[in-house]
C-alpha cells in the first residue's frame, strides 16, 4: 500500500483506545504509521471532537493533506466517523470511495503602535473586549463607512463556522460550499444612544470587513480569539477581517451529505 498515515489523538481513555485499535488494523493492512507529523503523509487521521480537530489543524498549521476526523467527542461536526465504524473506514479509503471538501478560513490583520500581526481561524475570527466594558468599534465594508458598532463584540465566521458559536449568538447556517463571512454581532446595543446592526451580515468572499476601535485609551485593550485561543492588544489602530488563502481538505465518503448532518446535530 505505501500510504503514509499520521494519527493525532487527544488524551480521553476512548480515544488512545481508538488509536490503539486503528494503528493496529491499518498495519495489517499494509499502511505505514508515522510517529511524527510530516507534510509528506498521506492522510492526517483526528481522533476526538470538534475541539481536538481544531487543535490539530493550528498545531501543524493547517495542513495541506486530506484529513479525516474520528468522532469520540461530543458534537463531532467536522468528524466524518464514528470510532466503531474502523473497519469501513479503511476499506472506503483502500477502494478510493472518498471526496475531499474544501474549508475555507477566515483572516484578520491587527495593526497596532507597535506593528502587525495575523491570526486564521477555520471557524471564526472574533473581537471582544477584555473586561465587563462595551466596546465601540468604527465598521467599514469593501472600504465604505457602515456605522458605530456598540456591544461586548464581533464574530466572522467561515461557512464551516456558522454552525459554531455563531450559531450560538443566532447567526444563520451556511452551506460550506458558499464561499462568504458572516459578520455577528455580540449582545449589540441598540438604544436611542446607541445604534447597531442586531443581526448577521454576509459579505462575499472578494470583500473584507474593515474594524477602527472608537475607544478611551484607558479601555483601549481587546482580544483577538481565533478558533478558541485569545490573543490580548492594546492600542490597535485598526483591523481587516477577510477569506484567507488557506484551506483545508476534509475527506468525506460517498454517504456525506451537509444538511443531513445538520438535522442530526441540529435539529
Amino acid at each position: 500500500m505505501n500510504k503514509k498515515i499520521f494519527i493525532f489523538a487527544n488524551d480521553s481513555e476512548i480515544s488512545k483506545r481508538t488509536e490503539r485499535q486503528l494503528k493496529q488494523k491499518l498495519d495489517n493492512s499494509g499502511f505505514e504509521l508515522l510517529t511524527t507529523y510530516s507534510e509528506e503523509a498521506d492522510l492526517l487521521v483526528c481522533i476526538g471532537g470538534d475541539g481536538t480537530f481544531l487543535e490539530a489543524m493550528h498545531k501543524f498549521s493547517f495542513p495541506p493533506m486530506p484529513i479525516i476526523g474520528i468522532n469520540t467527542g461530543h458534537l463531532g461536526f467536522f468528524q466524518e466517523i464514528m470510532s466503531s465504524l474502523l473497519d469501513d473506514f479503511i476499506f472506503n479509503y483502500t477502494q478510493g470511495r472518498y471526496s475531499l471538501q474544501p474549508l475555507s478560513t477566515v483572516k484578520v490583520k491587527v495593526v497596532t503602535e507597535e506593528g502587525e500581526a495575523e491570526h486564521v481561524g477555520i471557524n471564526e475570527v472574533l473581537i471582544k473586549g477584555n473586561s465587563t466594558y462595551s466596546i465601540h468599534l468604527n465598521i467599514s465594508i469593501g472600504g465604505s463607512f457602515i456605522e458605530r458598532f456598540s456591544g461586548d463584540g464581533l464574530l466572522i465566521a467561515t461557512p464551516a463556522g456558522s454552525t459554531a458559536y455563531n450559531y450560538s449568538l443566532g447567526g444563520s447556517i451556511v452551506d460550506p460550499r458558499l464561499k462568504l463571512l458572516q459578520v455577528t454581532p455580540i449582545a449589540p446595543m441598540n438604544t436611542t444612544a446607541y445604534r447597531s446592526f442586531t443581526s448577521s451580515i454576509l459579505l462575499p468572499s472578494e470583500l473584507s470587513l474593515g474594524v477602527v476601535p472608537d475607544m478611551d485609551d484607558a479601555v483601549n485593550r481587546l482580544c483577538i480569539v481565533y478558533d478558541g485561543t485569545t490573543a490580548e492588544y492594546e492600542n490597535i489602530k485598526e483591523l481587516e477581517f477577510s477569506f484567507s488563502d488557506i484551506q483545508i481538505n476534509l475527506m468525506r465518503f460517498e454517504n456525506y451529505d451537509f444538511w443531513t448532518k445538520v438535522k442530526s446535530k441540529f435539529l
